[in-house]
Parts: structure tokens; C-alpha cells; sequence
């Protein structure tokens, strides 16, 4: 049974047993791995990413009280509110996210009444797997579904005779991508940029998504060959709602601000060093790494598009230095997982994945060392942490459906 499947089971049976019946719908959404570009997202970069076989799942039916009411099996506590009360409940965070979806659903018109829901993921929370995108997607799409509506840049529509079970168009992903990061910058206040949810969305199995975070473009990148990707989870677990990550993000803006520059996607490396009087050391770091980065992000493309994955896996290692020396959001233990990865003959590239402060590592390694790179990583970092971790082995799947 894949992952997939035995998901599906488990958030049908949660929803049974709570609520005592079957759901009408049961929706899923993959958890993304940032491949190539870290943080160039909300600096309108470029960025690699994929969409994994770690899912959120929604199993849902509507209801006739006003009533929206949620369970899941990561938390204890049931979340029962009024569609007509969307309001944060320190109780209760974790709700915030669906919460932030539906309050902007009814700003862009949409036209919803209660109901129950059962939440169950797979994507391991903490990481810098994008849970939180990919609840954020799940939630969107699950309405789509009890309440069937279209969405457009500026509102949304019934759908016609004959679209109700059509496929999601690709401008329509990109608004529900779009609505999905405003309900996180603006109900939850983190102020990510739409690498996740446009992950979360347009995954496509055995290939690599580009962004073009500016232009809002999505190409698909083959990425086939005897290769896997693992994940090493540092145990630090990764939180963004700290505050660290608005902080970075005001660095690079403050920076492009100073540069006169809409975004740091305008500045290459020779106007970066001919601006470094007008910015704070912490400015020109932060910037230097960004636009660094968005160059590796081309060069690795054009690593994979010629099945090159020798070299991509160098870009990855020096994306994860930048990050370590410049941007400063790795930790101790993200850099012992990358230098551990590095001693091992299976290993191609290896850097941290998401927003940093903790979570886990990216690992491109050779299909025939998954064995041997695991037992290996395992019992290296426990010897020097003594934290137990066991190395998880992702598929690159589908996007939301």
C-alpha cells in the first residue's frame, strides 16, 4: 500500500470515528522539498523545487448548523467555530491555517456553509517540508469541492454546466497558490513567498518545478536517472512563526530598497559590490546569498536538463555554504547532516531545505547507496548528537488532488 492509499485510510477512519459517519470527500496535498533557491521566492527569484510523497489529507462533509468543526491526529484538541467567527484560537494554532484560507475565500466572494473535517498528515511537522502550505492547498481544494466555485485574479464564480469535475487550470492553480500564501502572510503573519504553495499544486512525478517567482512561470524539469533523494530531519525542530524568518525578509527588502531595486531578482553581483557602502554588513550579506543563488538555480537547471547530476549536486552543496555563511539560517546540527553526507561515496549533493533555523536536509544521492547512506547517517549523527535519526526516502509526485 503506497502512502498515498494508506493516508486515505487513516483520515476516513479518523473522520468515522469522530464524527459517525463516512465523508462525502477526501482531498490530498504533497508537502514540497526546496531542491535549489533558498529564500529567492519573495526576492522574485528563481527556485527549484518538488512536490513529495508526505501528504496532507482532509476528509470532509458538509453540514447544515453553520458550524465548521475540525479533528485531527496530530492534535488533541477539537476546533468548533461559526463560519461567521474566523478568529485565531491560541488553543488551537494549528487551525489558524485553515482558518486563514477561509477568510480569504470569502474576501475573493466565495460562497461557503459549514462542516466537519478530519485532518491527517504524513508530512513530518517541523521539518521544512511546507506542512503548513500543503494544509493551506488541502484546505482550498477541499472547498473547491463541498462548495464548487472557480477561482479568478480578482473574485470567483460558479462554475458552468460541465466544470464542476473538470481538472484545476493551470491559472487557476496559480490563484489558489496566490490565496493560499496571502491567508499565511496575512491571518498567520508569516511572510513567506509562494514557493510552497505553487509546490504543493504543480508538483509533477519524476520531475523538478521551476519558479520564476516574478513572472509567476512554471516549467517542469525532467529529473530521471538512478539518483533518490533523502531527507535527514536535524531533530531542531523548524518554526517560522518565531520571527526569524520576517527578519530575513526585511534584510533582503531593505537592502533592494536601498540598491533602488524593486526586488534583489534586479541586482547581479557587480552592482551588489558596487552598492556595498549604501547597505549594512547584514544587508549585503543576506543580498549576496540571494543573488547567488538565483544564479545557481539557472545553472542547475541547466545541469539537469543534460541529466548532469554530478554537477547539480555541487550547486547544492554550495547553496547550503551560502546559507551557512551568509544568510546565517542553517544550524549546528543542518551543517554537521551536510559534512556527515559529504564523507559518504553515494552522496551527490546534500544542503538544508526551507526556511532554515532547524528542520531537516535535502540528500541527492545514488539510487544503489540508499541502504548503505542510511545505516550511515543514522548512526554517525547519533554518535555526535545523540539524537536518533533515520533518514526518510521521498518519491517526487503529483500536486494536489
Amino acid at each position: 500500500m503506497t502512502q498515498s492509499e494508506s493516508g486515505t485510510l487513516a483520515v476516513q477512519k479518523l473522520f468515522k470515528e469522530k464524527f459517525g459517519y463516512t465523508p462525502t470527500h477526501t482531498i490530498k496535498a504533497p508537502g514540497r522539498l526546496e531542491l535549489l533557491g533558498n529564500h529567492t521566492d519573495y526576492n522574485e527569484g528563481l527556485v527549484m523545487s518538488l512536490a513529495v510523497d508526505k501528504y496532507l489529507f482532509i476528509a470532509a462533509s458538509p453540514r447544515t448548523d453553520g458550524k465548521i468543526e475540525l479533528v485531527s491526529t496530530a492534535f488533541p484538541e477539537r476546533e468548533l467555530f461559526s463560519i461567521s467567527e474566523l478568529k485565531k484560537n491560541p488553543q488551537a494554532p494549528w487551525a489558524d491555517y485553515v482558518k486563514g484560507v477561509l477568510d480569504q475565500l470569502r474576501k475573493h466572494g466565495v460562497q461557503f456553509s459549514g462542516f466537519s473535517a478530519a485532518i491527517h498528515g504524513t508530512v513530518p511537522m517541523g521539518a521544512g517540508m511546507s506542512s503548513s502550505a500543503a494544509l493551506e492547498v488541502v484546505t482550498a481544494m477541499t472547498i473547491r469541492k463541498l462548495f464548487p466555485f472557480i477561482l479568478t485574479e480578482t473574485a470567483s464564480r460558479k462554475p458552468a454546466r460541465g466544470e464542476e469535475d473538470a481538472e484545476v487550470t493551470r491559472d487557476e492553480k496559480l490563484q489558489l497558490a496566490k490565496l493560499c500564501q496571502k491567508a499565511e502572510n496575512q491571518f498567520v503573519g508569516v511572510q513567506c513567498g509562494i514557493l510552497d504553495q505553487i509546490s504543493s499544486l504543480f508538483g509533477k512525478s519524476f520531475h523538478a518545478i521551476e519558479i520564476d517567482c516574478q513572472s509567476l512561470s512554471v516549467e517542469h524539469v525532467p529529473m530521471i536517472g538512478e539518483i533518490a533523494i533523502l531527507i535527514c530531519n536535524s531533530g531542531v525542530k523548524h518554526s517560522l512563526v518565531g520571527g526569524e524568518y520576517n527578519e530575513l525578509r526585511e534584510m533582503c527588502e531593505s537592502a533592494a530598497r536601498k540598491m533602488g531595486v524593486k526586488a534583489l531578482r534586479s541586482v547581479d553581483i557587480r552592482m551588489l559590490n558596487a552598492s556595498r557602502d549604501k547597505l549594512t554588513e547584514r544587508e549585503f550579506q543576506c543580498a549576496y546569498h540571494v543573488v547567488g543563488e538565483i544564479q545557481r538555480v539557472i545553472a542547475g537547471a541547466t545541469a539537469l536538463r543534460s541529466d548532469d547530476f554530478v554537477q547539480f549536486g555541487q550547486f547544492m552543496f554550495q547553496s547550503h555554504e551560502s546559507s551557512r555563511d551568509y544568510f546565517k539560517n542553517s544550524t549546528k546540527e543542518l551543517d554537521l547532516l551536510v559534512e556527515l553526507a559529504r564523507k559518504h561515496p553515494g552522496i551527490l549533493g546534500a544542503r538544508l531545505t526551507g526556511g532554515g533555523f532547524g528542520g531537516a536536509t535535502i540528500n541527492l544521492i545514488k539510487r544503489d547507496a540508499i541502504e548503505s547512506f542510511s545505516e550511515y547517517m543514522a548512526a554517525e549523527y547519533q554518535k555526535s548528537t545523540g539524537i536518533q535519526m533515520s533518514p526518510l526516502l521521498c518519491q517526487i509526485v503529483d500536486g494536489a488532488a
